[in-house]
């Protein structure tokens, strides 16, 4: 009997411009982990999606949004949202969403500072 080696995948929701995800990435990089990029600008992520990867972090969606992105400050900083809205909006604006993302294992980190990813590596 040939036994296989699990190949486990590390997913990185990757932003090329912010230098934290490119950072992130070179870490993963570096530790000669099998990535898979996804760049989440160019490609959206779904709402099922997102409320997935905000089950994995085990946090509330308010903690992924980026609260000084201008599209959050001129349109929904003081309004009263709840979980599903939230999920909803950042789909919709994924510059909202607070990046690099890091998923191994069914565990999940935002990446910031970089360093946080060995955590689940």
């Amino acid at each position: 009997m040939i036994l296989k080696a699990q190949i486990t995948m590390t997913t990185i929701y990757h932003n090329p411009r912010c230098s934290k995800s490119r950072q992130a990435l070179a870490l993963l990089e570096e530790k000669k982990e099998n990535i898979e990029i996804v760049k989440y600008l160019e490609t959206p992520l779904t709402k099922e999606k997102l409320s997935e990867i905000i089950t994995l972090l085990d946090i509330p969606p308010i903690n992924l949004v980026r609260k000084n992105e201008p599209i959050w400050k001129e349109n929904y900083k003081d309004k009263k949202l709840n979980d599903n809205e939230l999920i909803i909006i950042m789909s919709e604006n994924p510059k909202l969403i607070e990046r690099p993302i890091v998923i191994k294992n069914g565990k999940a980190i935002i990446g910031r500072p970089p360093e946080k990813i060995i955590d689940i590596l």
